[in-house]
């Protein structure tokens, strides 16, 4: 029986990666600037930037996850156990047009976005959901393309969600650690995909953002 809870536990690869960035972030505390020059703070791949979320007093500018409109589709996206595009989406338009569809999770669901290039310049990331139960939750996880460890998945954090559709906080990238490992292991920017898991209840999300800027 498939058990949510069960499937965030560490595994092995996380438990080794998150120990590598644990060191590297030791290291960086005491190099500095000795390192500044391994770090690149620029977008890594020209995306458009906006900002849309902007009414919610958040006013850095972001990229829009590969995919992640949901309008009538889900093009790089990996849905598994019943996750699916539903009818109906957030609101406010904030890519320009109010969304036609967005990403259903049911307990249990997850969808797993296509990979894209981060660096120090992408710390953060935050999207707009809605819960369809009461006190659902999605796990949050962000699942690095490792030049020695393959796919892992780090676990950054849960999305208590509301009835109305409303954006979540902003979630951290370790992009910052990540892009020196890779730098030093492969002399290239870091992919991420984020991966979302439905722990209770059912929810749907829409439009993720991932935001560009290492300093504000």
């Amino acid at each position: 029986m498939f058990s949510p809870i069960a499937s965030l536990r560490p595994s092995r690869p996380q438990l080794l990666l998150a120990g590598l960035l644990a060191a590297v972030a030791c290291a960086l505390m005491f190099a500095g600037s000795a390192h500044a020059a391994l770090i690149s703070t620029d977008p890594c791949d020209g995306s458009t930037l906006t900002q849309p979320f902007l009414p919610w007093s958040d006013s850095n500018q972001y990229k829009l996850v590969p995919g992640s409109d949901f309008n009538g589709s889900a093009p790089g996206w990996t849905l598994t156990r019943g996750a699916k595009l539903v009818p109906g989406g957030e609101p406010f338009g904030v890519t320009g047009h109010v969304s036609s569809s967005s990403l259903y999770l049911p307990a249990g669901g997850t969808a797993q976005s296509p990979f894209t290039c981060v660096d120090a310049a992408y710390p953060m990331f935050r999207l707009f959901a809605k819960n369809n139960s009461l006190l659902s939750t999605v796990a949050v996880s962000v699942v690095y393309d490792e030049p020695l460890l393959g796919q892992t998945a780090i676990p950054v954090g849960v999305i208590a969600l509301t009835p109305k559709w409303a954006p979540t906080a902003q979630f951290l990238t370790a992009s910052v650690v990540q892009g020196l490992v890779t730098g030093l292991v492969s002399g290239s920017d870091p992919q991420v995909a984020l991966r979302f898991t439905a722990v209770t209840g059912s929810s749907q999300i829409d439009d993720v953002y991932v935001d560009p800027h290492m300093f504000h």
